[in-house]
């Protein structure tokens, strides 16, 4: 089975699938790698002026494939040692910051840990209403590897976020910053589909001058400089005794060390 689908749903539009519906649509590093390729192809081919990024099945994506798809190799280089994967993340997102063209998010149920980066890393998001969006890492790993929450959601929200792993669902991501808008789920695909059509009536010369004068606003805030710095604080969080013994309980049995992680707070796979 392909794990990525792509599509050109509307003129110059593209779309990719994420394609693992069976594991919630979990990033292995075969399948990041595949939608990077794709996303830089889009970006060069002069047929497409803005592309659309979702997730088949049940969910736009629960995170890293930590049952073994993370043991790949990995897609592209990144500097080696401590924090190596933390910045290949990065690395990774701004990959995706960088294209002259705009990508948009379109999720749906879970988009947790490493699927939330992903989504951040997109130029626009737009969000199911009853998405639940999240990083439950923080209550027994460590920090994000893309430490986007404080730059999107501010001072309040991303420390909320931080210091309780909880989900929010898709109005509240529109309200702290996360998404643009959100919409009945059964109007998301349509909706959605519609803003890439209004986005493709402008000149990709133009287009991409646009996106680039918002985001070299943000750099020179210094959201580049300080996300960066933040993989250093993830790979110094996965050297604490709790996230070790987290890890020790993942490499036994994935389900089991992510529902110990949730099990106090009854929420994501322990929901009764």
């Amino acid at each position: 089975m392909d794990v990525l689908l792509v599509d050109d749903p509307a003129p110059h539009v593209r779309r990719f699938t994420l394609n693992r519906p069976e594991k919630r649509n979990a990033l292995s590093n075969g399948l990041r790698g595949q939608l990077l390729a794709g996303l830089e192809a889009a970006d060069a081919d002069p047929e497409v002026r803005v592309t659309i990024l979702r997730g088949a099945g049940g969910c736009f994506s629960a995170g890293y494939d930590l049952g073994g798809g993370t043991r790949e190799p990995l897609p592209f280089a990144t500097a080696a040692g401590a924090g190596q994967w933390a910045r290949h993340v990065v690395e990774g997102c701004f990959r995706i910051w960088d294209l002259a063209k705009p990508v948009i998010a379109q999720v749906h149920g879970w988009c947790l840990a490493g699927g939330s980066e992903l989504a951040t890393a997109c130029d626009l998001v737009y969000v199911a209403e009853d998405a639940q969006i999240g990083y439950p890492p923080v209550r027994m790993m460590s920090p994000p590897d893309n430490q986007f929450h404080a730059w999107l959601c501010g001072l309040r929200p991303a420390m909320e976020m931080m210091l309780t792993g909880d989900a929010m669902d898709g109005a509240e991501a529109v309200r702290v910053g996360f998404a643009n808008r959100a919409f009945p789920a059964e109007r998301l695909e349509a909706e959605v589909l519609a803003i890439a059509e209004r986005i493709a009536k402008i000149p990709t010369d133009v287009q991409q001058m646009n996106k680039r004068s918002v985001h070299r606003a943000m750099e020179i805030m210094g959201l580049r400089a300080a996300i960066r710095a933040g993989t250093e604080i993830q790979a110094l969080a996965l050297t604490t005794p709790s996230s070790r013994e987290t890890f020790a309980k993942i490499r036994q049995n994935v389900s089991e060390g992510l529902s110990a992680r949730d099990r106090a707070f009854g929420d994501y796979r322990t929901k009764s």
